[in-house]
């Protein structure tokens, strides 16, 4: 930690808080370069803002490749093995599971009490229906949703993001995140304008 960052004072519990550092910039020339600095600078608790998905951004960023598809690959087999067993359980045993509940086999015009393709639209539809509910879920909770409100919303300048404005904000919570250091590598980053955020406690 840096003089200049530990000698900051801790604002009382009813004055709002520094979030973070709001960089503007106006092209995707700008912002890319830029990027590559502030990742170079070691910050990880950061991100870019634009009004539409930039090409090669991940890569100036370090961003790496979300685990949410493995997530749902998982989910996805659970539901189908447990639908599996669902259907083979339901209809061709009779041993109890807890809470008093106990297979059926009921042996029907000589067929046999589990086949596989019989089973499949049930198989088939947990699987989906696992694996939907893991790809809302965990996108949901790996961005930190939900969240009606966030601190970059209250900026005047952001309301051009959809528009024609690049930016990068570096939060406060961010180990290196020094305020007069973080702000001058902005600035030699080319920034047209750095901007405090502040958000309410």
């Amino acid at each position: 930690m840096t003089a200049a960052h530990g000698s900051q004072s801790a604002p009382a519990p009813d004055q709002p808080q520094l979030y973070g550092l709001l960089a503007e910039f106006s092209s995707v020339d700008a912002l890319l370069p830029a990027a590559t600095k502030v990742r170079e600078a070691g910050y990880r608790r950061w991100d870019c803002l634009t009004p539409f998905p930039v090409h090669k951004l991940d890569a100036a960023m370090g961003v790496r490749a979300t685990i949410l598809p493995w997530i749902v690959l998982i989910v996805g087999l659970s539901g189908m093995f447990a639908g599996i067993f669902l259907c083979w359980w339901t209809n061709a045993t009779s041993f109890d599971l807890p809470f008093a509940i106990r297979g059926y086999a009921y042996h029907i015009s000589g067929k046999p009490f589990f086949s596989l393709p019989a089973n499949i639209p049930v198989i088939f539809e947990v699987t989906v229906l696992a694996s939907a509910l893991a790809a809302v879920i965990g996108m949901v909770l790996m961005n930190g949703l939900p969240r009606l409100n966030h601190p970059l919303l209250t900026i005047q300048r952001t309301r051009r993001l959809t528009q024609d404005r690049f930016f990068i904000a570096i939060e406060a919570d961010d180990p290196n995140f020094d305020r007069q250091a973080t702000e001058a590598l902005l600035q030699e980053a080319g920034a047209d304008a750095v901007e405090e955020v502040t958000e309410s406690p």
